[in-house]
């Protein structure tokens, strides 16, 4: 498959935004979605890349309500946090929004009244836990109590943290509502179901035919498929979220997941016209057979991408694409435990900032060890010795090893390739080789693989360098040295563009140091295999990266940890965000 001859939307799953993403949110979803974007742009692609915070729901109330502020004062304020982060960490979004804009909340509205018009949609009263003293029905992870299995007493209504059982909030001994731990009664209402059992043969045939789905998230949805699809409800009772356009409907809310789903819809229409273009013009490429649609999500996302955004598809009509593939990674662990806001374990994406001061280090050590298969640990240990015996001693080494060489022996000006061996050749043979490797594990959305072989051309060329000695070639013959170095240097270019999507910023800074005048998003992924041209002047050159050491690392973890009691200690959550965010609180 060619890139270039599709329009590729790239939508990574919406962050929650009751408080700030930690690395495992970053890496599940967004800096995944960052990474195959920016490597779609070098192969020439039209992408449109969109995601944004979800604000509505029953959490945001409730959190509001603890705080005693309003829920969209609180979720514009979070917005803004979470905003400005991810433009901390290079994250490149053609569009990053809210579900609180006009055009979202008037596209799902009648999105969703269309599927009620065609029948996809009923009634049914339900009877579920209502707070008497907070006066609003709680959803099941607001009920908290006894686990009727091991008797943790904190059980959530969903899911006992501790023994994993999966429940119901009328399983719980001794009920508790979780704002202000009254009992809760249990009250009859009425809700608008999503009939998904009119879906289910379409969407089995999505799924089992779909050969780009990755096998987590195809076993995953079989299975779900297989224990048949239940009709599931659309509507919820609180008040901060999207008015339910259906008749009688008018003290409902549309389920924040039902309608976050379709933000990537809506945010692409309002890309198009912040572009000034007509909105039918977005839908028009959402629907086109020239369009791929990839989902970056974590692995507890699946069902609502897989299922549930097919299933409004299809059940509207309008003949939009499906998912092309999902990309759904596993878990990301702290130091062997998961992370929790509520247990103080993990690193948030702003204090992560405090600890690597630059963002391309953390971006390459997360998708280093992105978990792709199978769970991952990260460990400061490992982030340390990443940093110093990959980043610097292999990459960083053989960069400066060859550019440093060209500025100090060959007058700073690039060489001319004009004498090789077999073994000039063959060592070039081997490294373009590895770099189609990574563009086809790029392409296949195996970031990891990708990062670790692009690591290989850098291994390459020191290997290469050591063999081949250009600086006691160059004290018999200037123009065979020029040549070794000229084949070392195309290596550095190809490093250039393999390790751009996830190291943006310093291999920006890499291709001006060549001697490159314009931006490297000037050039495409093909120009790698290509030589550097003679004669230009490098530039500026100094070590790209540099080493970090653990005491060093533990004396920034150990001040992070005292910035922590007051963080934590602060009312509000936008005001537990680093200073350095400069955003009013």
């Amino acid at each position: 498959m060619n890139p270039r001859d599709y329009t590729w939307i790239i939508g990574s799953a919406w962050p929650y935004v009751n408080f700030v993403p930690h690395l495992g949110n970053l890496i599940g979803s967004t800096l995944s979605a960052d990474v195959f974007a920016r490597y779609l742009r070098l192969k020439g692609a039209r992408v449109i890349f969109v995601s944004g915070s979800d604000v509505h729901g029953t959490p945001i109330e409730v959190e509001a309500r603890k705080l005693g502020v309003d829920p969209k004062e609180y979720a514009l304020k979070m917005h803004e946090i979470v905003t400005k982060l991810y433009e901390l960490w290079n994250i490149s979004y053609d569009n990053y929004t809210l579900t609180e804009t006009d055009v979202h909340i008037k596209f799902v509205r009648e999105f969703f009244l269309k599927l009620y018009e065609r029948g996809y949609i009923f009634t049914k009263e339900d009877e579920l836990p209502y707070c008497p003293v907070d006066k609003i029905f709680l959803p099941d992870r607001f009920v908290i109590g006894t686990c009727p299995y091991c008797g943790y007493e904190e059980a959530r209504g969903d899911q006992c943290e501790k023994c994993g059982a999966l429940l119901e909030p009328k399983q719980l001994k001794n009920p508790r509502c979780a704002v202000c731990g009254s009992k809760p009664e249990w009250r009859i209402t009425k809700h608008w179901y999503l009939d998904l059992r009119k879906l289910e043969d379409d969407i089995r045939k999505y799924i089992e035919e779909n050969t780009n789905l990755p096998e987590n998230v195809k076993s995953a949805s079989l299975s779900m498929l297989k224990a048949g699809l239940r009709p599931r409800a659309i509507t919820r009772d609180n008040k901060w979220g999207i008015p339910a356009p259906f008749p009688g409907a008018e003290d409902k809310t549309i389920y924040v997941w039902f309608e976050a789903v379709l933000g990537y819809i809506s945010a692409t229409i309002e890309y198009y016209l912040k572009q000034g273009k007509p909105a039918e013009e977005a839908l028009q490429v959402w629907k086109s057979p020239n369009t791929r649609v990839v989902f970056f999500i974590g692995k507890d996302n699946i069902p609502f991408h897989s299922i549930i955004l097919p299933a409004l598809l299809i059940a509207s009509g309008e003949g939009y694409v499906l998912p092309y593939t999902i990309s759904a990674t596993e878990y990301l662990l702290y130091e062997g435990q998961k992370f929790s806001k509520s247990k103080r374990i993990g690193i948030w994406i702003d204090e992560a900032l405090k600890i690597f001061d630059n963002v391309d280090y953390w971006r390459f050590i997360l998708i280093y060890i992105r978990p792709e298969n199978k769970d991952a640990n990260f460990t400061w240990d490992q982030a340390v010795d990443i940093v110093n015996s990959i980043i610097n001693d292999t990459i960083g080494n053989f960069i400066h090893r060859v550019l440093s060489f060209i500025d100090k022996r060959l007058g700073g000006k690039t060489p001319k390739i004009s004498k090789l061996t077999e073994q000039d050749k063959a060592t070039l043979q081997e490294a373009l080789e590895t770099y189609e490797e990574v563009d086809k594990l790029y392409m296949d959305i195996r970031l990891r693989e990708a990062l670790h072989r692009a690591v290989d051309i850098a291994r390459i060329g020191n290997r290469y360098l050591n063999e081949r000695r250009p600086w006691d070639v160059l004290k018999t013959d200037i123009e065979e040295a020029g040549s070794i170095i000229g084949v070392a240097l195309q290596f550095v270019k190809m490093l250039a563009f393999a390790l751009y999507p996830v190291m943006p910023s310093s291999m920006a800074k890499l291709w001006n140091m060549i001697g490159y005048d314009d931006s490297i998003t000037n050039h495409s992924w093909d120009e790698g295999k290509e030589p550097v041209r003679e004669g230009l002047q490098v530039r500026d050159v100094k070590p790209l990266f540099r080493k970090v050491s653990k005491e060093d690392i533990n004396k920034r973890l150990e001040e992070l940890n005292k910035d922590r009691q007051e963080r934590w200690s602060r009312k509000y959550p936008w005001e537990q965000v680093a200073l350095q965010l400069q955003i009013s609180a």
